[in-house]
């Protein structure tokens, strides 16, 4: 069963691919889909799209710990992203799967051996899946992936490049802000 403490913490960091260009294909679910942990705002309004690399992260980052995150990804290059395949975990969350998946999985190894102090998720996930949350589980279901997928094909989602990981933390209001970025 998942759990979702780590998330019940509040004041949390983490370094986020972030994506703002999938904002308008993302919307209509994102809308209306809360957070288990913030189940009073939709999860448009606390953080924009995005596929997360490594969360919780640090509790306050200091200079050293963005030089370990620069060094961790320095061998990275930038890339184009695409998103063409929605998938849903077991406990009902949609989602968007990231392409190349395997140059986003190296990535995120890179950062997760950077911070071995700092496990995915709190540790409850042991092999994190990259993916960008277009519904979550309260609200994610057979009908959201079978919507979405038709969306897709009608309509592609943007390709974007990816060029730097974002440092974000989360506010007393629940509500996460970018304090700092990691050019690839």
């Amino acid at each position: 069963m998942v759990s979702d403490a780590w998330a019940a913490r509040t004041g949390l960091t983490a370094i986020l691919i972030t994506v703002p260009e999938l904002a308008d294909f993302t919307h209509r679910w994102r809308s209306v889909s809360r957070s288990t942990a913030r189940p009073h705002v939709p999860l448009t309004e606390l953080i924009p799209p995005h596929i997360t690399v490594l969360v919780p992260w640090v509790g306050e980052p200091t200079s050293d710990d963005v030089r370990r995150l620069k060094e961790a990804v320095a061998s990275h290059e930038p890339f184009e992203l695409s998103f063409q395949t929605i998938g849903q975990f077991p406990n009902g969350t949609a989602w968007l799967k990231p392409e190349p998946f395997d140059a986003v999985c190296s990535l995120l190894v890179s950062v997760y051996e950077a911070f071995p102090e700092c496990p995915p998720y709190g540790g409850e996930f042991p092999d994190p899946h990259p993916h960008l949350t277009i519904s979550s589980a309260t609200e994610g279901a057979p009908a959201v992936v079978a919507e979405a997928t038709e969306a897709l094909a009608a309509t592609p989602a943007p390709t974007v490049q990816l060029t730097e990981l974002g440092l974000w933390r989360e506010g007393g209001d629940g509500v996460w802000r970018q304090f700092d970025a990691v050019q690839l």
